[in-house]
């Protein structure tokens, strides 16, 4: 009885330490660590790690963390799925590891002091993932599923204390604004897949960095990756003026120089003192080509269905806002065909301080691949690695579709029949029919045409045949064989005038002909195929 209280009191306690009105007071920063102070204190663990997520980037950002000194640094990046941390976010569910040696995760963020056991669990706000909140033992230790509940009670004080996280006036607004310029989900547009990224490379997350993707009257699709120069508030008006504005100019510009043009015209006029990079590209209609104009952006990668992949061969003009406004740009037309992928980036993917630019193109090309547009997105996410980004990054992947996969036709009927049977079969086709929506004049010639088609057989095709009905996409389509001699075909189908009735036929087929919606006839020396497709 005295263990049962001992164990009701212990409980209370870890529950009024989470929920000590008192913490309410503190500020955001302040509050998170004294969260990591009691957790500590509670489980008896060694280490403690709050990271939070970037929905944009899909990576979980280094926050807070305690026990860890030398081998925490606020800002590391750990792609969701990757490691110990990445793995708790991806299963939005609890994680023990008893056995770090079991663990393949070498971040300094799990292994750090020593760490034998690990916990962790994923902090929700809103009903999505906000973080993930892990906690380290430097002696081995089995954690139980009532030290898993307790950890999550903190996650959930941890993500209250998220959302409140206070800024400065300027950073607020420029987050809104650059959250409201870049797309959290792209719409589906036929003929292609697409998928994004955006990863800011600075404490603020506001940079210059966009992508935009617009479908235009015409039934063209608009492509843009643009880098405005500098970062902060300014870097991302100035971002959300051009972006509007170089949607404006594609309902009027057929071709995508002309568009950069009025833009390099607009940036010179209107905002003086800034420079931008921008690739804008128009892809038809048809989805085959792509129509690309390029000022100053790096150039973007084409991967073709095989997987060679290279930059996109088209002349680089000077940035927008350079020199005096240029007149004249150029546009490169190059095929898009059925799975090729092209991959477009602002120069925060590819730029490391510590290598040359030539390093990060080689990265990228050795990356990419013509898969599924997320996951190479995903992929090249992974190549940016857990360093703290120095710059900001867009990333849009486009892949063109081929026609959808024409769908098996679905088999009715099939059997073999001589004279005795025609009857029943021409029921049982009149009955697909009906079944298949198919309306009473289109039903009735349908049953005539293969009527005649089935009597032709058994008098000129040895007196039996065999018969397969099918739904294609097309309709109904009838197929008859027979094992005769066969007959030139060709002359049967050309004849534009009702043949006069004899005894050599004729007539059975050119009724069939009249009544359908295509007859198709293949005849030889082996017997005769007749296919005969329902009017719609």
């Amino acid at each position: 009885m005295i263990d049962a209280v001992t164990g009701s009191d212990e409980r209370l306690r870890r529950l009024e330490a989470v929920t000590d009105a008192a913490l309410s007071r503190l500020d955001v920063d302040a509050l998170l660590e004294e969260l990591l102070d009691r957790v500590k204190d509670l489980l008896q663990i060694d280490t403690a790690v709050i990271m939070l997520l970037d929905p944009h980037a899909r990576q979980l950002v280094a926050t807070a963390a305690k026990g860890l000194d030398e081998h925490f640094k606020v800002g590391v990046r750990i792609p969701v799925g990757r490691g110990f941390a990445g793995r708790v976010a991806r299963d939005r569910r609890p994680v023990i590891v008893d056995d770090i040696t079991e663990e393949t995760d070498t971040s300094p963020l799990v292994r750090g002091g020593g760490v034998r056991s690990l916990l962790g669990v994923p902090i929700f706000g809103g009903g999505e993932l906000a973080g993930v909140l892990h906690v380290g033992s430097r002696e081995p230790r089995a954690f139980s599923t009532d030290d898993a509940r307790l950890l999550e009670m903190v996650a959930d004080r941890a993500s209250v204390a998220t959302h409140t996280r206070a800024g400065t006036v300027d950073r607020e607004t420029a987050l809104a604004l650059q959250r409201s310029l870049l797309p959290t989900a792209l719409a589906e547009v036929p003929g292609v897949e697409m998928a994004s990224r955006y990863l800011p490379g600075h404490d603020s997350g506001v940079g210059g960095d966009w992508y935009d993707v617009f479908a235009l009257p015409s039934g063209w699709l608009g492509v843009v990756v643009g880098d405005v120069s500098g970062h902060g508030l300014q870097s991302a008006v100035v971002m959300g003026r051009l972006r509007s504005a170089l949607r404006a100019y594609a309902l009027v510009c057929a071709d995508p120089a002309d568009a950069l043009v009025h833009l390099d015209a607009k940036v010179h006029h209107f905002e003086t003192g800034n420079l931008a990079t921008v690739l804008y590209a128009m892809v038809p209609p048809e989805r085959d080509k792509v129509h690309v104009s390029i000022a100053g952006h790096p150039r973007p990668v084409l991967v073709d269905p095989s997987g060679h992949a290279e930059l996109l061969p088209a002349p680089t003009d000077v940035p927008l806002g350079m020199g005096r406004a240029s007149r004249t740009r150029r546009t490169t037309v190059v095929d898009f065909p059925p799975g090729a992928v092209l991959v477009c980036y602002t120069d925060g993917l590819i730029e490391r301080r510590s290598e040359s630019i030539d390093v990060g193109l080689e990265r990228l090309l050795a990356t990419v691949w013509p898969g599924d547009p997320d996951e190479v997105c995903t992929a090249l996410m992974f190549a940016v690695g857990e360093e703290r980004p120095s710059d900001d990054t867009a990333l849009l992947a486009i892949r063109r579709v081929g026609p959808p996969p024409r769908p098996e036709p679905r088999l009715l009927l099939e059997g073999a029949f001589d004279r005795a049977g025609v009857a029943t079969l021409r029921r049982r086709i009149a009955d697909e029919a009906e079944r298949s929506g198919m309306g009473g004049e289109a039903a009735d010639d349908f049953v005539a045409a293969v009527n005649e088609v089935m009597t032709n057989a058994i008098r000129h095709g040895g007196g039996a045949g065999s018969l397969r009905l099918v739904d294609d996409v097309s309709g109904l389509v009838c197929e008859v064989r027979d094992h005769g001699g066969g007959f030139p075909a060709a002359e049967y189908l050309a004849r534009q005038v009702r043949p006069t009735p004899s005894s050599t036929g004729g007539m059975g087929l050119w009724i069939a002909q009249q009544t359908s919606h295509a007859l198709h006839i293949e005849s030889g020396p082996a017997g005769t195929l007749v296919r005969i497709t329902a009017a719609g």
